[in-house]
């Protein structure tokens, strides 16, 4: 790795709920530095969440958050002139990007609704343990699984 690494940038929090997460939620969601659009989609899609479940919805968010952020995934390491796929525990920061790409990505690959209520029938889907998002979580968990034999790889 050359050069220093890039030190961690504080996140303001977002300004209806007041957390950081949420906020990180709508800088993923934002495309082209639009970020009032990007608020307007996820305000959107926790009020359309508030109706449909009768809960809050930063609980719905935080319930599908630990159902699709995954604890373990797979890299590749080449070792003597072969890749293997060793699969590695998940820190946290890392955890949580991956299951709002994902998240964001299943709601995304739907087709025929405005991205508001994609994103809210994903959130709600998550919540419930089902879903793109949740499938790809167990997906990546099931081959982490089963490159089991080269956890020892790991460095």
């Amino acid at each position: 790795m050359r050069g220093k690494q890039a030190p961690k940038r504080e996140i303001n929090p977002d300004p209806k709920f007041r957390r950081t997460d949420i906020a990180k939620l709508i800088n993923y969601v934002m495309q082209r530095g639009k970020k009032s659009v990007a608020q307007k989609i996820v305000y959107g899609a926790f009020e359309i969440v508030k109706e449909k479940s009768k809960k809050e919805p930063v609980e719905i968010f935080e319930e599908a958050m630990k159902n699709v952020g995954p604890s373990v995934e797979v890299k590749s390491r080449r070792v003597g002139g072969a890749n293997y796929q060793v699969p590695i525990p998940v820190r946290g920061e890392r955890r949580f990007a991956l299951g709002v790409k994902w998240i964001i990505r299943a709601a995304a690959n739907r087709h025929g609704k405005p991205m508001v209520q994609k994103l809210a029938e994903e959130l709600l889907m998550a919540a419930n343990g089902e879903g793109d998002a949740v499938k790809k979580r167990n997906d990546v968990h099931r081959m982490a699984e089963a490159n089991k034999a080269f956890a020892h790889f790991a460095r």
